[in-house]
C-alpha cells in the first residue's frame, strides 16, 4: 500500500502574487501543529505545490524527517481566471456546477484535474508501499479525490479547513481508504 497525506496548506492573506503568497501568522501557528501531527509518521517522500504556503505548510514536516521537498507545477492549484473575479463564491460554484466550463484564462475542474492527476499517479507508481506527503490546496486537493470518488465535490470542498490533512490509502492505483487525520 502507498500512503499519500495530502496537506492542504494553512492561512495565507490573499494576495494576486499565487506563487509567493506566504503564512499569515495563524498558518504559522498552525504549520508547527501540522509538523507535529506527523513527529511519529514514517515519512519517506515529501512533495508540493510549489506555491510558497503549500512549501512552508510542509516545511516543518521537511526539517523533522531530514527530507527535501520536491516542488511540482502540476500540482499547484488550479486557476480560475486571469481575469478579475468580483464574485468568488459564485465563480466558484459554476465551475464545479460545470465541470468543464472555465473562465477566461482558467481552468475547469477537468482541466485542472487531469493536470494534476497524471502527476499524483505518477507519484504512487514511483514510491510502492512509501508514506508521502503532498503539500496542495484546496480545489486541486478536492479534484484529485474526486477523480477516484465523486463524493469529494464542491460542498466537500465547502467544508475543507486551513490547515487539513487527509491520509489516502492507495493499493497500486486503487483508492481503498480515505481519513482525515486533522483536528481543528
Amino acid at each position: 500500500m502507498t500512503v499519500i497525506y495530502f496537506v492542504r496548506h494553512a492561512h495565507s492573506h490573499f494576495t494576486a502574487d499565487e506563487y509567493n503568497r506566504p503564512l499569515s501568522d495563524k498558518g504559522f501557528e498552525d504549520r508547527d501543529r501540522v509538523t507535529n501531527l506527523f513527529k511519529n509518521k514514517i515519512i519517506h517522500t515529501i512533495y508540493s505545490s510549489p506555491y510558497n504556503r503549500a512549501v512552508q505548510t510542509v516545511e516543518g514536516i521537511a526539517q523533522e524527517h531530514k527530507l527535501q521537498i520536491n516542488t511540482i507545477d502540476s500540482l499547484k492549484e488550479r486557476i480560475l481566471s486571469t481575469e478579475t473575479i468580483l464574485d468568488f463564491d459564485a465563480a466558484i460554484r459554476q465551475v464545479w456546477s460545470h465541470p468543464n466550463f472555465a473562465f477566461e484564462g482558467g481552468e475547469s475542474n477537468e482541466i485542472a484535474m487531469q493536470r494534476a492527476i497524471t502527476t499524483l499517479q505518477n507519484i504512487i507508481l514511483a514510491h510502492p508501499n512509501d508514506n508521502i506527503v503532498i503539500g496542495t490546496h484546496g480545489n486541486v486537493m478536492a479534484l484529485l479525490m474526486q477523480y477516484f470518488d465523486p463524493k469529494y465535490d464542491f460542498s466537500f470542498w465547502k467544508k475543507l479547513s486551513m490547515p487539513d490533512v487527509y491520509q489516502l490509502t492507495f493499493q497500486h492505483l486503487v483508492l481503498r481508504d480515505v481519513q482525515r487525520i486533522w483536528q481543528e
